[in-house]
């Protein structure tokens, strides 16, 4: 499916893979050794079609943190910057599970991660990719460590917005030394609920981390809105995101610089109106894109969007994925299914 979707001149890819030391994202490997060098070989091979059809590819680079399960890594807990366990069940190789509590990183494990990022960018560059979105949304390792609920330490990677937004900085340090400014992203849910996250002022901390991001001259800054209307599950002691920040993108738009992309909650009309409004300069789709694979000709030419099903994602296989039909696709099944009556 990376290369069906190429009407969208740049590909982002949603990419992980667990390991048995908690690490869950493409390369990011201590000494994993052969199965790293198959994984860069064969990204390379996909990457490759994607330049053929004169496309761009992004890796979406990032790490479970407390959302890492000791039944998909080999027993192994989930790291953290403090041990707050998921107050939701997962789906592991065991069945359903509810989330365990994870380990409270130590500073050496701290920054042997950081030095484990660089090692998945190298890794990254090496199987072609033409850049990085650092994950530091829904939860994940760079989230828990942006926000006051998870990220509860006295040390200087918590604390103060200073301390707490640190990590991620120094990620993306590494990130750019790899692949230069120009070619790297971060994502970020500043009022998303996902995973369990809160912030007691997100608009304070991710003033603050926009800026700081800004100033590093990175590609761009990916936003996504308040998740409460997508999810199954909203923590019900947290104050609603959407009274903390209404619009992340607008909130955030005076404090970077370069291309502000804002992501959830819009469909054609909404997503060009926000973008001749100035609320953001791109618009990401994410769920139509995996139900039409002709997205952009689509939206060229008024074609109506086929509805995704959700049912299917995250099982694994080709169903939900890379089987739903183009525009005209379709149209030839419905003629033939009119010639069959």
């Amino acid at each position: 499916m990376y290369y069906m979707c190429i009407g969208l001149h740049i590909i982002m890819l949603f990419f992980f893979f667990q390991a048995e030391d908690g690490i869950r994202d493409f390369c990011l490997s201590r000494g994993l050794g052969d199965v790293y060098k198959r994984q860069v070989q064969g990204w390379k091979k996909v990457n490759d079609a994607v330049h053929k059809k004169n496309g761009h590819i992004f890796l979406q680079i990032w790490h479970g943190g407390r959302a890492v399960h000791p039944a998909n890594v080999g027993g192994k807990p989930g790291l953290a910057p403090s041990p707050i366990a998921i107050r939701t069940q997962v789906f592991t190789v065991q069945g359903i599970k509810p989330h365990m509590t994870p380990k409270e990183m130590t500073e050496e494990e701290i920054k042997q991660m950081i030095q484990d990022f660089r090692k998945g960018a190298e890794n990254a560059m090496k199987a072609g990719f033409d850049g990085l979105e650092l994950h530091g949304a829904n939860g994940y390792i760079v989230d828990s460590f942006l926000r006051d609920h998870t990220n509860r330490r006295q040390d200087q990677w918590g604390g103060s917005v200073e301390n707490r937004t640190r990590f991620c900085l120094e990620v993306v340090d590494q990130l750019v030394s790899v692949f230069g400014p120009n070619r790297v992203g971060v994502k970020v849910t500043p009022n998303g609920r996902y995973n369990d996250m809160f912030d007691s002022n997100p608009l304070k901390t991710y003033t603050y981390l926009a800026q700081q991001l800004s100033k590093k001259n990175i590609a761009y800054l990916h936003c996504a809105e308040n998740d409460e209307d997508y999810i199954s599950w909203v923590p019900n002691n947290f104050i609603s995101g959407k009274k903390q920040m209404v619009s992340v993108a607008k909130d955030l738009r005076p404090h970077f610089k370069n291309t502000l992309v804002d992501n959830l909650g819009y469909g054609i009309v909404s997503a060009d109106e926000a973008i001749q409004e100035g609320i953001a300069d791109a618009i990401s789709f994410g769920r139509a894109f995996m139900s039409n694979p002709d997205f952009v000709e689509r939206i060229q030419n008024g074609w109506p969007l086929t509805e995704v099903d959700l049912s299917t994602s995250y099982l694994g296989g080709a169903k939900g994925y890379s089987d739903y039909p183009t525009y005209q696709q379709s149209l030839q099944q419905q003629q033939t299914k009119s010639h069959q009556y």
